[in-house]
Order: C-alpha cells, then structure tokens, then sequence
C-alpha cells in the first residue's frame, strides 16, 4: 500500500484506504474516491496531480494525494 502521490502515471490503481479527517474523507468521496475504487495518476503538475476516476478528470493537491492510498 502506498499514497496515491508515489503510484506510476498511466496505471490503473484500486483505492484501499482513505485517510484524514471525517471532512476531508468527505469531500474525497463527493469527487469519487471510494475504497475498492480504480484511479489513476494522468499527469503530475507543480506538485499537484491530475487523476482519472470514474471516467472523469480531477485534480488533487499533493496533501490529498497522500491521504489516498492505494
């Protein structure tokens, strides 16, 4: 398991854990992230990340990217 920040470009990942604050884990599962759920890393950007889930494009700080494992 690791965050979702360190995982390759391009390959498909499954969310297994989500960390932080009952907020935070909140506002991850509006945008999608859900455990048992696939993302993956589209592109990194000044230290932020654009990811692909559920057919959608979203971008994440680095601070949330750490709180996604995968």
């Amino acid at each position: 398991m690791m965050p979702l920040i360190l995982a390759e470009p391009g390959q498909e990942q499954i969310i297994k854990k989500i960390g932080g604050s009952p907020e935070i884990k909140k506002h991850l599962e509006d945008l999608g992230f859900n455990v048992g759920g696939e993302v993956s890393v589209v592109s990194t950007l000044g230290g932020n990340l654009i990811v692909k889930i559920k057919e959608s494009r979203v971008a994440v700080s680095e601070e949330l990217a750490r709180k996604i494992m995968v």
